[in-house]
């Protein structure tokens, strides 16, 4: 077998990316194997373990997309709102909002982070993770007040 490009191993890592998303959506994450992942994305649990370690670490990925924008959008409106705290927080929460029922991908990500992922077995370390990045949100929310 050819090996793939760097551009074609990106795509299929979105592939998987994608299909995740549906599955854990559909099914939620404990019911959703990586072999229902690796069909729904028409590749090998193979080429899943190529680009994630484990269920674990590629649920991770799926929840580090549902919080990338938030941090791009904070260093943005801090430089456009320096001295109106309240602002950015408003700002903000009127994006996560608009998204949540505007971008169907967008709601599917919330609902699989906030009720579609049972934390019990191998996913349990990601509890605790979880626990840590609501604390860094309200250090964060803390920090924006402050300045």
């Amino acid at each position: 077998m050819a090996r793939k490009t760097k551009q074609q191993a990106l795509e299929t890592r979105q592939q998987i990316l994608d299909a995740a998303v549906r599955e854990f959506s559909e099914r939620g994450v404990s019911a959703t194997s990586l072999t229902d992942i690796a069909t729904a994305a028409g590749v090998t649990r193979g080429a899943i373990y190529w680009h994630f370690k484990n269920k674990v670490d590629l649920f991770s990925e799926v929840w580090e997309l549902s919080e990338s924008k938030i941090g791009d959008l904070e260093i943005e409106y801090q430089a456009k709102f320096p001295d109106n705290p309240l602002r950015i927080l408003r700002e903000i929460l009127i994006y996560i909002l608009t998204a949540t029922v505007d971008d169907g991908r967008r709601r599917a990500l919330m609902e699989i982070v906030f009720h579609k992922c049972e934390f019990v077995g191998e996913m349990m370390s990601l509890h605790d993770a979880r626990k840590i990045l609501c604390l860094e949100g309200y250090d964060r929310i803390e920090c924006v007040l402050r300045n």
